[in-house]
C-alpha cells in the first residue's frame, strides 16, 4: 500500500521507527518529514499528509506529534479527511471498519514504537463495514460538504 507519514519534532523518534517498520513490511512510504528533532510547526507537516490524503494520491497516512491532537485538528480541516487519534489496536480497527479513516494520529508522548505498530497493523488490516456505517460516512461527508458551501458563501 501507498502510505504518507509525517510528524513534528516530538514524534521524529516514532516516525523514523514506523517508516522503517511499513518499508519492512512492503509498504510504499512517502516520507513528508520532519527529519530531526529540531522545533518545527505541525500544522504545515500535518496539512501536506492530510492533502496528499484527500487528493488520493495516498490511500492512507500516519501523523504523529507529541499529543496527536495538533495534527488530528489540522488533518481533520481538510475536505475528505477522516483522521482518527488512536492509541489502542481496537480503537483503530473500528476507525477503519465504522468511520473508513484515512489517517492513523499518534501520540508519541503515549504510545511506544511497538504499541504503535502493533495499532498501525490493526488499522491497515482493517476494512470500512459499509452498511449502516457508509450511511454515517456519507452523513458525515454531507456535513463537510455545507460547511464548504457556507463558507464560500461567506
Amino acid at each position: 500500500m501507498r502510505i504518507v507519514i509525517g510528524t513534528d519534532h516530538g514524534g521524529f523518534k516514532l516516525k523514523e521507527s514506523l517508516v522503517k517498520f511499513l518499508k519492512s513490511k512492503g509498504h510504499a512510504v512517502k516520507d513528508i518529514g520532519t527529519f530531526s528533532e529540531a522545533s518545527c510547526d505541525y500544522p504545515v507537516i500535518g496539512y501536506e499528509v492530510a492533502k496528499l490524503v484527500a487528493a488520493r494520491s495516498y490511500p492512507r497516512g500516519v501523523l504523529i506529534c507529541k499529543t496527536g491532537i495538533g495534527m488530528s485538528m489540522v488533518a481533520n480541516k481538510v475536505r475528505g479527511v477522516r483522521a482518527a487519534l488512536c492509541e489502542r489496536e481496537e480503537t483503530a480497527r473500528s476507525s477503519r471498519e465504522h468511520n473508513d479513516s484515512n489517517i492513523l494520529v499518534f501520540a508519541a508522548n503515549i504510545v511506544t514504537p511497538c504499541k504503535a505498530k502493533k495499532i498501525l497493523e490493526a488499522w491497515l488490516a482493517a476494512k470500512h463495514l459499509g452498511s449502516r456505517h457508509a450511511r454515517r460516512v456519507r452523513q458525515m461527508k454531507k456535513i463537510e460538504d455545507m460547511e464548504y458551501e457556507r463558507i464560500k458563501k461567506s
